[in-house]
Protein backbone atom coordinates (compact mmCIF):
# COMPACT_ATOMS: atom_id res chain seq x y z
CA UNK A 1 0.00 0.00 0.00
CA UNK A 2 2.65 2.50 0.69
CA UNK A 3 4.53 2.16 -2.95
CA UNK A 4 0.87 3.12 -4.50
CA UNK A 5 0.21 5.52 -1.58
CA UNK A 6 4.10 7.19 -2.77
CA UNK A 7 2.94 7.14 -6.93
CA UNK A 8 -0.18 8.86 -6.34
CA UNK A 9 0.97 11.48 -3.89
CA UNK A 10 3.48 12.20 -6.33
CA UNK A 11 0.70 12.80 -9.29
CA UNK A 12 -0.48 16.04 -6.85
CA UNK A 13 2.51 17.58 -9.07
CA UNK A 14 1.89 16.82 -12.56
CA UNK A 15 4.11 17.46 -15.58
CA UNK A 16 3.19 16.12 -18.82
CA UNK A 17 4.88 16.38 -22.30
CA UNK A 18 4.01 13.42 -24.39
CA UNK A 19 1.42 14.01 -27.56
CA UNK A 20 -1.90 12.91 -26.96
CA UNK A 21 -5.10 14.86 -26.47
CA UNK A 22 -4.68 18.64 -26.66
CA UNK A 23 -7.39 19.16 -23.74
CA UNK A 24 -5.13 16.77 -21.53
CA UNK A 25 -2.73 18.44 -22.01
CA UNK A 26 -3.78 21.53 -21.32
CA UNK A 27 -5.41 20.60 -17.89
CA UNK A 28 -2.51 19.09 -17.07
CA UNK A 29 0.14 21.72 -17.85
CA UNK A 30 -2.19 24.49 -16.15
CA UNK A 31 -2.19 22.56 -13.22
CA UNK A 32 1.34 21.88 -13.02
CA UNK A 33 2.68 25.65 -13.60
CA UNK A 34 0.02 26.65 -11.16
CA UNK A 35 1.64 24.52 -8.68
CA UNK A 36 4.84 25.08 -9.18
CA UNK A 37 4.75 28.96 -8.68
CA UNK A 38 4.44 28.50 -4.91
CA UNK A 39 6.78 29.05 -2.76
CA UNK A 40 5.11 26.35 0.11
CA UNK A 41 2.21 23.81 -0.24
CA UNK A 42 0.38 22.61 2.46
CA UNK A 43 -2.71 19.79 1.50
CA UNK A 44 -4.85 17.66 3.74
CA UNK A 45 -6.03 14.58 1.74
CA UNK A 46 -7.93 11.29 2.55
CA UNK A 47 -6.01 8.31 0.88
CA UNK A 48 -8.46 5.49 0.15
CA UNK A 49 -8.06 1.96 -0.77
CA UNK A 50 -10.99 0.14 -2.46
CA UNK A 51 -11.62 -3.47 -3.90
CA UNK A 52 -15.14 -4.79 -4.48
CA UNK A 53 -13.95 -8.51 -5.02
CA UNK A 54 -12.37 -8.37 -1.27
CA UNK A 55 -14.92 -6.12 0.08
CA UNK A 56 -12.03 -3.67 1.09
CA UNK A 57 -12.95 -0.13 1.61
CA UNK A 58 -10.13 2.27 3.61
CA UNK A 59 -9.65 5.19 4.30
CA UNK A 60 -6.94 7.35 6.22
CA UNK A 61 -6.56 11.09 6.70
CA UNK A 62 -3.10 13.19 5.55
CA UNK A 63 -1.25 15.69 4.93
CA UNK A 64 1.50 16.60 2.34
CA UNK A 65 3.63 20.01 2.74
CA UNK A 66 6.51 21.52 0.45
CA UNK A 67 8.80 24.26 0.58
CA UNK A 68 11.42 24.02 -2.55
CA UNK A 69 12.80 20.32 -1.90
CA UNK A 70 11.80 20.08 1.26
CA UNK A 71 8.69 17.78 2.00
CA UNK A 72 6.76 16.27 4.93
CA UNK A 73 4.21 13.91 4.50
CA UNK A 74 1.94 12.24 7.33
CA UNK A 75 -0.34 9.76 7.79
CA UNK A 76 -1.23 8.99 11.51
CA UNK A 77 -3.64 6.88 11.46
CA UNK A 78 -1.34 4.74 9.37
CA UNK A 79 1.60 5.30 11.60
CA UNK A 80 4.01 6.66 8.80
CA UNK A 81 5.67 10.18 8.70
CA UNK A 82 8.11 11.02 5.73
CA UNK A 83 10.58 13.73 5.92
CA UNK A 84 13.07 15.09 3.86
CA UNK A 85 15.79 18.27 4.18
CA UNK A 86 16.00 17.78 0.32
CA UNK A 87 18.96 15.79 0.56
CA UNK A 88 18.48 12.77 3.06
CA UNK A 89 14.98 11.22 3.61
CA UNK A 90 13.66 9.81 6.67
CA UNK A 91 10.52 6.87 6.30
CA UNK A 92 9.25 6.77 10.12
CA UNK A 93 7.19 3.66 10.52
CA UNK A 94 5.40 4.08 14.24
CA UNK A 95 4.13 0.68 14.86
CA UNK A 96 7.85 -0.99 14.56
CA UNK A 97 9.24 2.01 16.22
CA UNK A 98 11.45 2.43 13.02
CA UNK A 99 13.17 5.01 10.86
CA UNK A 100 15.13 4.23 7.61
CA UNK A 101 17.17 6.95 6.37
CA UNK A 102 18.34 7.15 2.34
CA UNK A 103 19.23 10.06 -0.07
CA UNK A 104 17.51 12.08 -1.65
CA UNK A 105 16.25 10.53 -5.02
CA UNK A 106 16.49 6.91 -4.17
CA UNK A 107 13.61 5.37 -5.63
CA UNK A 108 14.69 2.42 -4.82
CA UNK A 109 13.92 3.08 -1.19
CA UNK A 110 9.98 3.65 -1.80
CA UNK A 111 9.95 7.53 -1.10
CA UNK A 112 8.72 10.95 -3.33
CA UNK A 113 11.89 11.86 -4.88
CA UNK A 114 11.49 15.76 -4.62
CA UNK A 115 13.82 16.31 -7.68
CA UNK A 116 11.36 14.50 -9.71
CA UNK A 117 7.86 15.22 -8.36
CA UNK A 118 7.15 18.47 -10.44
CA UNK A 119 7.84 16.03 -13.73
CA UNK A 120 7.01 12.49 -12.86
CA UNK A 121 5.22 12.51 -16.26
CA UNK A 122 6.61 14.32 -18.52
CA UNK A 123 7.49 10.71 -20.10
CA UNK A 124 6.07 7.36 -20.38
CA UNK A 125 2.20 8.22 -20.20
CA UNK A 126 -0.81 8.54 -23.00
CA UNK A 127 -3.29 10.48 -21.78
CA UNK A 128 -6.65 12.12 -22.43
CA UNK A 129 -9.36 14.07 -21.54
CA UNK A 130 -12.49 12.57 -19.81
CA UNK A 131 -15.18 14.59 -18.65
CA UNK A 132 -16.23 17.94 -17.14
CA UNK A 133 -18.21 16.89 -13.68
CA UNK A 134 -19.76 19.10 -10.86
CA UNK A 135 -18.60 17.81 -7.61
CA UNK A 136 -19.06 19.59 -4.63
CA UNK A 137 -20.21 22.64 -6.27
CA UNK A 138 -17.03 22.32 -7.86
CA UNK A 139 -16.33 21.73 -11.44
CA UNK A 140 -13.94 18.95 -12.01
CA UNK A 141 -11.93 17.94 -15.31
CA UNK A 142 -10.97 14.71 -15.33
CA UNK A 143 -7.99 13.42 -17.43
CA UNK A 144 -7.56 9.79 -17.84
CA UNK A 145 -3.81 8.42 -17.59
CA UNK A 146 -2.37 5.18 -19.31
CA UNK A 147 1.26 3.71 -18.79
CA UNK A 148 3.02 3.26 -21.86
CA UNK A 149 4.79 0.48 -20.61
CA UNK A 150 2.05 -2.61 -20.27
CA UNK A 151 4.42 -4.17 -17.39
CA UNK A 152 3.06 -1.57 -14.67
CA UNK A 153 1.41 -2.41 -11.28
CA UNK A 154 -1.53 -0.02 -12.39
CA UNK A 155 -3.37 0.00 -15.83
CA UNK A 156 -4.30 3.52 -15.50
CA UNK A 157 -5.30 6.27 -13.37
CA UNK A 158 -7.59 9.52 -13.01
CA UNK A 159 -6.89 12.58 -12.13
CA UNK A 160 -9.29 15.38 -11.17
CA UNK A 161 -8.49 18.72 -11.52
CA UNK A 162 -10.46 21.83 -10.07
CA UNK A 163 -11.21 23.50 -13.28
CA UNK A 164 -11.29 27.21 -11.67
CA UNK A 165 -8.58 27.05 -9.90
CA UNK A 166 -6.59 24.41 -11.66
CA UNK A 167 -5.45 22.96 -9.03
CA UNK A 168 -5.47 19.11 -8.22
CA UNK A 169 -8.57 17.79 -6.84
CA UNK A 170 -8.41 13.84 -6.72
CA UNK A 171 -5.94 11.25 -8.27
CA UNK A 172 -7.01 7.28 -8.53
CA UNK A 173 -4.80 4.93 -9.68
CA UNK A 174 -6.49 1.26 -10.72
CA UNK A 175 -4.46 -1.49 -9.82
CA UNK A 176 -4.01 -4.77 -12.15
CA UNK A 177 -4.64 -7.06 -8.65
CA UNK A 178 -8.15 -5.21 -8.41
CA UNK A 179 -7.14 -2.92 -5.92
CA UNK A 180 -7.92 1.19 -6.35
CA UNK A 181 -6.32 3.38 -4.55
CA UNK A 182 -7.30 7.19 -4.28
CA UNK A 183 -6.27 10.78 -3.02
CA UNK A 184 -8.84 13.35 -2.47
CA UNK A 185 -7.62 16.51 -1.54
CA UNK A 186 -9.90 18.46 1.39
CA UNK A 187 -8.17 21.70 1.93
CA UNK A 188 -5.22 23.23 0.20
CA UNK A 189 -3.30 26.58 1.10
CA UNK A 190 -0.24 28.32 -0.49
CA UNK A 191 3.32 30.05 0.83
CA UNK A 192 2.34 29.67 4.38
CA UNK A 193 5.65 30.03 6.74
CA UNK A 194 7.14 26.83 7.57
CA UNK A 195 10.33 26.25 9.18
CA UNK A 196 13.29 24.16 7.92
CA UNK A 197 12.75 21.74 11.09
CA UNK A 198 9.38 20.30 10.35
CA UNK A 199 11.44 18.76 6.98
CA UNK A 200 13.96 16.94 9.01
CA UNK A 201 13.33 14.18 11.34
CA UNK A 202 14.42 14.32 15.05
CA UNK A 203 14.93 11.46 17.11
CA UNK A 204 14.89 13.02 20.48
CA UNK A 205 10.87 12.78 20.01
CA UNK A 206 11.08 9.36 19.41
CA UNK A 207 12.59 7.21 22.45
CA UNK A 208 13.80 3.80 21.53
CA UNK A 209 13.55 4.71 17.97
CA UNK A 210 15.48 1.87 15.74
CA UNK A 211 17.69 3.29 13.44
CA UNK A 212 18.56 1.56 9.69
CA UNK A 213 20.72 3.71 7.43
CA UNK A 214 20.69 2.97 3.75
CA UNK A 215 22.94 5.26 2.55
Amino acid sequence: MKKYLLIVCSVLFLGVSAQNDQKARMILEQASKKMQSFQTISIAFTFTMENAKMNINEKNNGTLLMKGKKYQVKLPEMGMLVFSDGQTVWNYMKEANQVTISSAGDAEQGVIDPNTIFNVYQQGFNYRFLEDKTVGGKTISYVELLPVDKTKEYSRMVAGIEKDKQLIYSLVTHGKDGNQYGIYVSDFKSNQPYPDGEFTFNKAGYPGVEIVDFR
